[in-house]
């Protein structure tokens, strides 16, 4: 029935919400004087860095600034993980999981709002690249449209060669649950590590609802595909 499972990253595989929003306090402190409030953060989780920077900024940032901005913001994310030794890592139950889709050669891709300093962290830091190809990763280039625009979805199914009805998507924020709805996603699993279960299970497109992977009953999972 499906083909391929697509994952975003950030607060799907890896649980970091809480580092992102202390990295955009934090950076926003810098820039316009004061943390962001909660409420802030909520609105915000899930976008692009050029997203957000227009929100901060009142005005839509320039490339130029996007990109140096936006940098400067994912260097305080990436030390905040890295001095936290104890929560770098992949959410209960991953890697297990992405180990038996790897033995059912059941294709997986990652499609994420992070840009490609943070893609390459990820590779070097977490290994994900014993699961994951880094040519099929569709990630924030500057180009693509971010989320809730169904952008990313549709370009993610294009690289692994898919029609959208045949993916399954793992997602955590609203915002990308709406733009892979938006994209056609055949199925939706949403991950509550940022928002409730009731919240999720209420948005458009949302099948099932997961607190980590190890709720996955993978034997009835492997059934969805056409595996190997």
């Amino acid at each position: 029935m499906y083909e391929a499972v697509i994952f975003d990253f950030n607060g799907t595989l890896f649980y970091d919400t809480e580092k992102h929003i202390e990295a955009w306090k934090s950076y926003a402190e810098q820039i316009i004087g004061r943390p962001l409030k909660d409420e802030e953060n909520a609105a915000i989780m899930g976008r692009s860095n050029q997203y957000i920077l227009k929100y901060l900024l009142k005005r839509m940032p320039t490339d130029a600034e996007t990109e140096k901005m936006g940098e400067e913001k994912e260097a305080v994310y990436r030390r905040l993980c890295v001095d936290d030794p104890k929560t770098f890592h992949l959410a209960p139950g991953a890697a297990d999981f992405l180990d038996n889709l790897k033995a059912a050669n059941i294709s997986v891709s990652i499609a994420t709002s992070s840009p490609l300093s943070n893609i390459d962290f990820y590779f070097d830091k977490m290994s994900i690249g014993k699961w994951f190809d880094t040519k099929s990763v569709t990630y924030d280039n500057g180009t693509i449209k971010g989320k809730p625009e169904p952008d990313i979805y549709i370009a993610a199914m294009q690289k692994l060669d898919i029609p959208p009805e045949k993916a399954v998507v793992f997602e955590d924020s609203l915002s990308g649950i709406q733009a892979a709805h938006r994209a056609g996603a055949g199925k939706i699993i949403a991950v509550a590590s940022s928002n409730s279960r009731e919240v999720l299970m209420s948005q458009d497109g949302v099948s099932d609802v997961i607190g980590d992977y190890t709720e996955i009953n993978i034997s009835a999972f492997k059934k969805l595909f056409n595996s190997k």
